[in-house]
């Protein structure tokens, strides 16, 4: 085993989650040889043309990342490592609790200028990468250059739940709902996949009066910190303003673990900065990097005990 790749226990536990046979009448190179190159590539972000020639053709392990980036098969087997998570990440008083933030991700030049799979195009005035003005490809400009955001909810061990893209200029707050209904954690047992967690926490970029209700009529306790021109708006309206929401400051202290979810997500180059051009592939390098992170927290390596 090489640095970056998996090991003999971590390659068992996703290997019966693989595909087994590939295009009709052959099948596939071998797929330890291709997952390896797919993480290489991801811990390093080098182009694909530069990967190691023990990997194979450069080629066969990009078309394979991209044929599981769109089918799913990225997703799936994050799914099944991610079973039972409510119960293995539970907080002291037995409940299972969610952190909520987002980050923003550089778009290297060459993630820009996808055209679009329509053929009704819109024009391209002057030169320039191409931002498709939807945010179908979650690409945005702003000062600092073309950047995408990854909206992440995670749990308190530091793994990844669920996340969404979107253009990097794109506001938190409106983003919090899509992503508290994305969750859908399977069961390793009988019985309907989670949806609702006991709690969310989140800074004060989640506090809106949306968000709040939506919290409370799913009966989820809200640990969101509330800014001060918010505050200060309830005070100015006397008795009309209402009561302040709850808030526990020892709850929201571990509101960090997203923060550490982040970094860990970064450590890997192809997420810190964006070298996709399509929005599924860049969910698939996602998804890639979060493998890695489940697979560490559930088989523990000696190294790792030491």
């Amino acid at each position: 085993m090489r640095r970056h790749e998996l090991t003999n226990a971590q390659w068992e536990r996703i290997a019966p989650l693989l595909p087994e046979t590939g295009n009709p009448g052959g099948r596939w190179a071998d797929h330890r040889t291709v997952v390896n190159g797919v993480l290489y590539r991801t811990r390093t972000g080098i182009p694909w043309r530069d990967l190691p020639e023990r990997y194979g053709t450069w080629q066969t392990v990009y078309e394979r990342h991209r044929r599981w980036s769109a089918d799913g098969t990225w997703s799936r087997i994050l799914r099944a490592l991610q079973a039972g998570a409510d119960a293995t990440a539970q907080d002291t008083d037995g409940s299972w609790a969610v952190n909520v933030d987002s980050t923003t991700c550089r778009a290297h030049q060459h993630a820009a200028g996808a055209r679009p799979r329509s053929a009704d195009r819109p024009p391209r005035k002057g030169g320039g990468a191409r931002v498709d003005r939807d945010g179908r490809e979650a690409l945005g400009r702003s000062r600092g250059g073309l950047t995408s955001k990854i909206h992440l909810l995670a749990d308190d061990r530091c793994r990844p739940l669920v996340w969404l893209t979107s253009p990097g200029q794109r506001g938190d707050s409106p983003m919090f709902i899509p992503l508290m209904q994305a969750l859908n954690i399977a069961r390793t047992g009988p019985g309907r996949p989670r949806t609702r967690p006991d709690r969310a926490r989140g800074d004060k970029a989640y506090s809106s009066r949306a968000n709040r209700t939506y919290l409370r009529k799913r009966g989820i306790k809200a640990t969101i910190a509330q800014p001060d021109d918010q505050r200060a708006n309830r005070h100015r309206r006397g008795r009309t303003g209402g009561r302040p929401p709850a808030f526990d400051r020892e709850q929201y202290r571990q509101r960090n673990t997203v923060e550490r979810t982040i970094g860990k997500l970064k450590q890997h180059r192809a997420v810190a900065t964006r070298y996709d051009k399509r929005d599924y592939i860049f969910n698939g390098t996602l998804a890639t990097a979060a493998i890695v992170i489940w697979l560490r927290d559930l088989i523990k390596e000696p190294s790792d005990t030491a």
